[in-house]
This record gives structure tokens, sequence and C-alpha cells, in this order.
């Protein structure tokens, strides 16, 4: 990669639906070349997709928790049992498998408390390998953003 994938990269992290035309321009390259880049970055992973953000708040899904998971047996078909539920579920936003305290933490979307008793109960409780659930309600979202720092060279 080099400076002008760089540069479309941000520029995709901050505004996903510009034209190609438009992303040309801002990178200073021709729309041919600029699309052959972005292709190169889908095919190679880079881009994994395109997704617009939307308000939790204003869909009714106002509620986040982020929920700390321990699981009584950690063989790896235990792990890998609880970590396809739960990457499932639709309240499931985000899923970490971690070390070093909690098997896993997520990050629950849901639209109030009777949604994540019903989703904790889909999850946790009906799983007989969840030993310990501890659950973070948010009071306030200071700050999202599912941008990458892309350091620049000047």
């Amino acid at each position: 990669m080099d400076a002008t994938d760089l540069r479309i990269l941000t520029l995709l992290q901050q505004d996903a639906s510009l034209t190609n035309q438009d992303l040309a321009a801002r990178v200073h390259v021709s729309p041919a070349t600029c699309l052959r880049r972005v292709r190169k970055l889908e095919e190679d992973g880079i881009i994994e997709r395109r997704v617009a953000i939307l308000s939790p708040e204003k869909l009714g899904a106002g509620l986040t928790a982020i929920v700390e998971v321990t699981l009584d047996q950690q063989a790896s078909e235990r792990l890998s049992a609880f970590e396809q539920r739960a990457s499932a579920d639709p309240a499931v936003q985000q899923c970490y498998q971690v070390t070093s305290g909690p098997d896993f933490v997520l990050i629950l979307q849901v639209a109030d408390m009777d949604a994540y008793h019903a989703t904790a109960h889909r999850l946790f409780a009906a799983d007989a390998n969840v030993r310990n659930v501890r659950a973070f309600f948010s009071v306030r979202r200071a700050k999202f953003s599912p941008h990458i720092h892309i350091p620049t060279n000047g």
C-alpha cells in the first residue's frame, strides 16, 4: 500500500457513500485508477465491507450493555460453541474472546431492560456452561467510531 491507498482508506472511513468520482478527485487520481485501487483493497480484504452507521436511539434500540461472560469449561469446542451462539444473536454487535479475566466480552444493543433480560436468558441463563455474567449499562456514549487510525507520512 502506498500513500494514495492510505488516503483512499482514510476518506472511505469518513464517508463510504462517496462516489468514485468524488473519491478520485479528493485523492487526486483518475476515476479509473481510484476504482481499480478500491477494488484491490476489497479483494485483499483490507476493506471488509461498507456499512451505514445508524442511530440506535432513533431506532428504538437505545440501551447498550457491555457484558463479561465467564464459562465453566474453556475447552476449545465449548468456547467455539458459545462464540457461535453469541455471534449469531441479533442483539450482539460485537463479540470478543479475551484473556486475563472473563472468557468473552460482548457489546449488546437492545431496546430496553426487558429486551436485555430476554437476551440474557437466551444467551446466558439457557447455557449450562455459562458460569458468570457481569453486565455494565451505558449511561452516555462519549465516543463511538469504527475508524482505524492510519498514520500518514506528511
